[in-house]
Protein backbone atom coordinates (compact mmCIF):
# COMPACT_ATOMS: atom_id res chain seq x y z
CA UNK A 1 0.00 0.00 0.00
CA UNK A 2 2.51 2.51 1.01
CA UNK A 3 3.78 2.53 -2.79
CA UNK A 4 0.71 3.45 -3.76
CA UNK A 5 0.96 6.54 -1.64
CA UNK A 6 4.72 7.02 -3.00
CA UNK A 7 3.02 7.59 -6.24
CA UNK A 8 0.23 10.04 -5.32
CA UNK A 9 3.27 11.74 -3.71
CA UNK A 10 5.09 11.76 -7.05
CA UNK A 11 1.90 13.02 -8.80
CA UNK A 12 0.68 15.92 -6.30
CA UNK A 13 3.99 16.83 -6.43
CA UNK A 14 4.58 16.74 -9.53
CA UNK A 15 0.79 19.43 -9.82
CA UNK A 16 2.90 21.39 -7.15
CA UNK A 17 5.83 22.91 -9.84
CA UNK A 18 3.10 23.45 -12.54
CA UNK A 19 0.51 24.83 -10.77
CA UNK A 20 3.66 27.06 -8.63
CA UNK A 21 4.92 28.11 -12.31
CA UNK A 22 1.49 29.52 -13.05
CA UNK A 23 1.69 31.71 -9.59
CA UNK A 24 5.06 33.03 -9.68
CA UNK A 25 5.57 34.78 -13.57
CA UNK A 26 5.34 38.50 -11.42
CA UNK A 27 5.68 37.01 -7.43
CA UNK A 28 8.65 37.03 -6.20
CA UNK A 29 9.45 33.03 -5.20
CA UNK A 30 10.21 33.19 -1.55
CA UNK A 31 7.05 34.92 -1.36
CA UNK A 32 5.25 32.04 -2.73
CA UNK A 33 6.79 29.74 -1.31
CA UNK A 34 5.97 31.44 2.32
CA UNK A 35 2.12 31.70 1.16
CA UNK A 36 1.86 28.23 0.10
CA UNK A 37 3.37 27.11 3.03
CA UNK A 38 0.42 28.34 4.93
CA UNK A 39 -1.65 26.46 3.19
CA UNK A 40 0.02 23.57 3.63
CA UNK A 41 -0.05 23.73 7.45
CA UNK A 42 -4.07 24.10 7.17
CA UNK A 43 -4.39 21.14 5.20
CA UNK A 44 -1.91 19.38 6.94
CA UNK A 45 -3.64 20.04 10.54
CA UNK A 46 -7.58 19.23 8.72
CA UNK A 47 -5.72 15.94 8.20
CA UNK A 48 -4.96 15.53 11.74
CA UNK A 49 -8.28 16.72 12.88
CA UNK A 50 -10.08 14.53 10.47
CA UNK A 51 -7.87 11.26 11.35
CA UNK A 52 -8.08 12.16 15.01
CA UNK A 53 -4.88 12.32 15.18
CA UNK A 54 -4.53 15.26 17.57
CA UNK A 55 -5.12 13.36 20.53
CA UNK A 56 -1.90 11.36 19.89
CA UNK A 57 -0.07 14.77 20.52
CA UNK A 58 0.55 14.75 24.29
CA UNK A 59 1.76 10.84 23.85
CA UNK A 60 4.83 12.05 21.44
CA UNK A 61 8.01 11.32 22.85
CA UNK A 62 11.04 13.80 23.30
CA UNK A 63 12.83 11.98 20.59
CA UNK A 64 10.33 12.05 18.01
CA UNK A 65 9.77 15.44 18.72
CA UNK A 66 13.65 16.33 18.04
CA UNK A 67 13.83 14.42 15.31
CA UNK A 68 10.63 15.98 13.03
CA UNK A 69 11.80 19.56 14.01
CA UNK A 70 15.34 18.30 13.15
CA UNK A 71 13.85 17.37 9.68
CA UNK A 72 11.59 20.34 9.68
CA UNK A 73 15.38 22.87 10.05
CA UNK A 74 16.95 20.86 7.25
CA UNK A 75 14.38 21.46 4.36
CA UNK A 76 14.30 25.05 5.08
CA UNK A 77 18.36 24.98 5.32
CA UNK A 78 17.73 23.01 2.17
CA UNK A 79 16.27 25.60 0.40
CA UNK A 80 17.87 28.71 1.83
CA UNK A 81 21.29 26.78 0.17
CA UNK A 82 19.21 25.95 -3.18
CA UNK A 83 18.32 29.82 -3.75
CA UNK A 84 21.20 30.83 -2.72
CA UNK A 85 23.48 28.46 -5.06
CA UNK A 86 20.91 29.40 -8.03
CA UNK A 87 22.40 33.15 -7.02
CA UNK A 88 25.26 32.26 -7.08
CA UNK A 89 25.68 29.96 -10.45
CA UNK A 90 24.26 28.88 -13.25
CA UNK A 91 20.93 26.82 -13.01
CA UNK A 92 22.49 24.10 -15.55
CA UNK A 93 25.22 23.29 -12.53
CA UNK A 94 23.22 23.79 -10.17
CA UNK A 95 20.45 21.73 -10.64
CA UNK A 96 22.20 17.89 -11.11
CA UNK A 97 24.29 18.63 -7.69
CA UNK A 98 20.48 19.28 -6.08
CA UNK A 99 19.03 16.28 -7.49
CA UNK A 100 21.67 14.41 -6.51
CA UNK A 101 19.70 13.96 -2.90
CA UNK A 102 18.37 11.13 -4.59
CA UNK A 103 21.84 9.20 -4.80
CA UNK A 104 22.80 10.75 -0.93
CA UNK A 105 19.38 9.17 0.46
CA UNK A 106 20.39 5.82 -0.54
CA UNK A 107 23.19 5.91 0.88
CA UNK A 108 22.61 7.47 4.07
CA UNK A 109 19.75 5.19 4.30
CA UNK A 110 22.25 2.57 4.06
CA UNK A 111 24.33 4.22 6.81
CA UNK A 112 21.86 4.80 9.38
CA UNK A 113 18.41 2.89 8.59
CA UNK A 114 20.50 -0.52 7.97
CA UNK A 115 18.81 -0.50 4.60
CA UNK A 116 20.62 -3.06 1.98
CA UNK A 117 22.31 -1.68 -1.48
CA UNK A 118 21.92 -4.73 -3.54
CA UNK A 119 23.54 -5.17 -7.24
CA UNK A 120 20.53 -3.84 -8.72
CA UNK A 121 19.90 -0.70 -6.56
CA UNK A 122 23.24 0.29 -7.25
CA UNK A 123 22.55 -0.23 -11.05
CA UNK A 124 19.55 2.14 -10.62
CA UNK A 125 21.44 4.74 -8.81
CA UNK A 126 23.55 5.02 -12.06
CA UNK A 127 20.76 5.06 -14.41
CA UNK A 128 19.13 7.76 -12.41
CA UNK A 129 22.54 9.49 -12.03
CA UNK A 130 22.83 9.85 -15.57
CA UNK A 131 19.06 10.01 -16.40
CA UNK A 132 19.14 13.47 -14.28
CA UNK A 133 22.65 14.31 -15.47
CA UNK A 134 21.23 13.97 -19.34
CA UNK A 135 17.76 16.48 -18.49
CA UNK A 136 19.83 19.24 -17.50
CA UNK A 137 19.10 22.14 -20.46
CA UNK A 138 22.62 24.24 -20.82
CA UNK A 139 22.26 28.01 -20.83
CA UNK A 140 23.80 30.06 -22.71
CA UNK A 141 23.38 33.38 -21.17
CA UNK A 142 25.92 33.65 -18.08
CA UNK A 143 27.82 30.78 -17.97
CA UNK A 144 30.76 32.51 -19.35
CA UNK A 145 31.03 34.78 -16.42
CA UNK A 146 32.51 34.49 -13.18
CA UNK A 147 30.90 37.51 -11.46
CA UNK A 148 27.75 39.09 -11.37
CA UNK A 149 26.73 42.84 -10.89
CA UNK A 150 25.05 43.68 -7.39
CA UNK A 151 22.33 46.45 -6.79
CA UNK A 152 24.97 48.86 -5.93
CA UNK A 153 26.86 48.50 -8.68
CA UNK A 154 29.87 46.70 -7.87
CA UNK A 155 30.57 43.04 -9.27
CA UNK A 156 30.72 39.94 -6.97
CA UNK A 157 32.95 37.16 -7.70
CA UNK A 158 30.83 33.88 -7.68
CA UNK A 159 33.83 31.27 -7.63
CA UNK A 160 32.91 28.25 -6.47
CA UNK A 161 30.46 29.49 -3.61
CA UNK A 162 28.15 27.85 -5.40
CA UNK A 163 28.65 24.81 -5.56
CA UNK A 164 29.43 24.42 -1.60
CA UNK A 165 25.59 26.01 -1.37
CA UNK A 166 24.58 22.92 -4.13
CA UNK A 167 26.13 20.64 -2.23
CA UNK A 168 24.26 21.72 0.69
CA UNK A 169 21.28 22.00 -0.41
CA UNK A 170 21.28 17.96 -1.75
CA UNK A 171 22.79 16.90 1.70
CA UNK A 172 19.94 19.13 3.92
CA UNK A 173 17.23 17.58 1.40
CA UNK A 174 18.57 13.73 1.88
CA UNK A 175 19.00 14.24 5.97
CA UNK A 176 15.22 15.46 5.66
CA UNK A 177 13.86 12.04 4.26
CA UNK A 178 15.99 10.32 7.04
CA UNK A 179 15.36 12.23 9.90
CA UNK A 180 11.79 12.45 8.94
CA UNK A 181 11.70 8.42 8.65
CA UNK A 182 13.02 8.40 12.37
CA UNK A 183 10.63 10.96 13.08
CA UNK A 184 7.47 9.44 12.08
CA UNK A 185 7.84 5.63 13.58
CA UNK A 186 5.10 4.54 15.72
CA UNK A 187 3.61 8.22 15.12
CA UNK A 188 0.39 9.10 13.04
CA UNK A 189 2.00 10.04 10.09
CA UNK A 190 -0.26 13.26 9.24
CA UNK A 191 0.38 14.47 12.61
CA UNK A 192 4.04 14.31 11.88
CA UNK A 193 3.64 16.24 8.68
CA UNK A 194 1.85 18.91 10.02
CA UNK A 195 4.34 19.34 13.11
CA UNK A 196 7.13 19.48 10.42
CA UNK A 197 5.04 21.73 7.98
CA UNK A 198 5.25 24.39 11.32
CA UNK A 199 8.92 24.18 11.67
CA UNK A 200 8.72 24.92 7.77
CA UNK A 201 6.48 27.33 7.85
CA UNK A 202 8.58 29.29 10.31
CA UNK A 203 11.80 28.93 7.95
CA UNK A 204 10.23 30.09 5.06
CA UNK A 205 8.99 33.41 6.49
CA UNK A 206 12.62 34.12 7.93
CA UNK A 207 13.34 33.94 4.26
CA UNK A 208 10.82 36.56 3.15
CA UNK A 209 12.12 38.89 5.91
CA UNK A 210 15.47 38.28 5.62
CA UNK A 211 15.45 38.83 1.85
CA UNK A 212 13.24 42.17 2.30
CA UNK A 213 10.18 40.83 0.23
CA UNK A 214 7.78 41.23 2.68
CA UNK A 215 6.78 44.52 0.32
CA UNK A 216 6.16 42.24 -2.90
CA UNK A 217 2.80 40.34 -0.47
CA UNK A 218 1.20 43.74 -1.30
CA UNK A 219 1.56 43.51 -5.02
CA UNK A 220 0.42 39.92 -5.63
CA UNK A 221 -2.56 39.88 -8.61
CA UNK A 222 -5.57 37.45 -7.41
CA UNK A 223 -4.76 35.30 -10.51
CA UNK A 224 -1.32 34.41 -9.04
CA UNK A 225 -2.59 33.95 -5.75
CA UNK A 226 -5.22 31.52 -6.97
CA UNK A 227 -2.28 29.36 -8.17
CA UNK A 228 -0.25 29.67 -5.23
CA UNK A 229 -3.09 28.71 -3.31
CA UNK A 230 -4.09 25.50 -5.58
CA UNK A 231 0.09 24.63 -5.55
CA UNK A 232 0.09 24.95 -1.83
CA UNK A 233 -3.09 22.01 -1.82
CA UNK A 234 -1.28 19.89 -4.17
CA UNK A 235 1.68 20.32 -1.96
CA UNK A 236 0.43 19.38 1.12
CA UNK A 237 -1.22 16.28 -0.47
CA UNK A 238 2.43 15.62 -1.94
CA UNK A 239 3.67 15.62 1.93
CA UNK A 240 1.26 13.68 3.16
CA UNK A 241 1.22 10.67 0.61
CA UNK A 242 4.62 11.09 1.19
CA UNK A 243 5.12 10.71 4.89
CA UNK A 244 2.46 7.82 4.92
CA UNK A 245 4.36 6.44 2.58
CA UNK A 246 7.69 6.76 4.28
CA UNK A 247 6.39 5.09 7.89
CA UNK A 248 5.65 1.75 5.81
CA UNK A 249 7.96 1.54 3.08
CA UNK A 250 11.79 2.04 2.21
CA UNK A 251 13.46 5.55 2.15
CA UNK A 252 15.48 4.40 -0.15
CA UNK A 253 12.18 3.47 -2.40
CA UNK A 254 9.89 5.84 -1.35
CA UNK A 255 12.30 9.01 -2.40
CA UNK A 256 12.75 8.17 -5.95
CA UNK A 257 9.59 7.03 -6.72
CA UNK A 258 8.41 11.08 -5.78
CA UNK A 259 11.11 11.82 -8.15
CA UNK A 260 9.04 10.49 -10.56
CA UNK A 261 6.84 14.04 -10.33
CA UNK A 262 9.48 15.24 -13.05
CA UNK A 263 6.60 12.38 -15.56
CA UNK A 264 3.77 14.30 -14.23
CA UNK A 265 5.85 18.14 -14.58
CA UNK A 266 6.64 17.29 -18.08
CA UNK A 267 3.34 16.67 -19.02
CA UNK A 268 1.47 19.05 -18.08
CA UNK A 269 4.52 21.58 -19.15
CA UNK A 270 3.82 20.37 -22.30
CA UNK A 271 -0.02 20.90 -22.30
CA UNK A 272 -0.02 24.08 -20.65
CA UNK A 273 3.37 25.70 -21.76
CA UNK A 274 4.04 24.07 -24.51
CA UNK A 275 7.18 22.72 -23.63
CA UNK A 276 8.69 19.92 -25.66
CA UNK A 277 11.91 17.97 -24.67
CA UNK A 278 14.67 17.04 -27.27
CA UNK A 279 16.40 13.81 -27.63
CA UNK A 280 19.29 13.69 -25.11
CA UNK A 281 16.40 14.80 -22.48
CA UNK A 282 14.18 12.40 -23.60
CA UNK A 283 16.27 9.90 -23.19
CA UNK A 284 17.72 11.06 -19.71
CA UNK A 285 13.80 10.80 -18.97
CA UNK A 286 13.67 7.48 -19.72
CA UNK A 287 16.90 6.00 -17.93
CA UNK A 288 15.29 7.79 -14.75
CA UNK A 289 12.30 6.22 -14.92
CA UNK A 290 13.54 2.62 -15.99
CA UNK A 291 15.98 3.32 -12.53
CA UNK A 292 13.09 4.19 -10.93
CA UNK A 293 11.26 1.53 -11.29
CA UNK A 294 13.83 -1.37 -11.29
CA UNK A 295 14.46 -0.20 -7.53
CA UNK A 296 10.82 -0.46 -6.69
CA UNK A 297 10.90 -4.24 -7.91
CA UNK A 298 14.26 -5.05 -6.17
Amino acid sequence: MWVVFAFASALFAGLTSVLAKCGIKNTDSNVATAIRTIIVLIFSWIMVFISGAQTETADVSLKTWIFLILSGLATGASWLCYFKALQLGDINKVVPIDKSSTILTIILAFIFLHEKISLLKAVCVVLIAAGTYMMIQKKDCSEAYDSRETKSGSFENRGRAWLIYACLSAVFASLTSILGKVGIEGLNSNLGTAVRTAVVLVMAWVVVFVTKKQHALREISKKELLFISLSGLATGASWLCYYRALKDGLASVVVPVDKLSILVTIAFSYIVFGEKLNFKSAAGLVLIVAGTLLMIIN
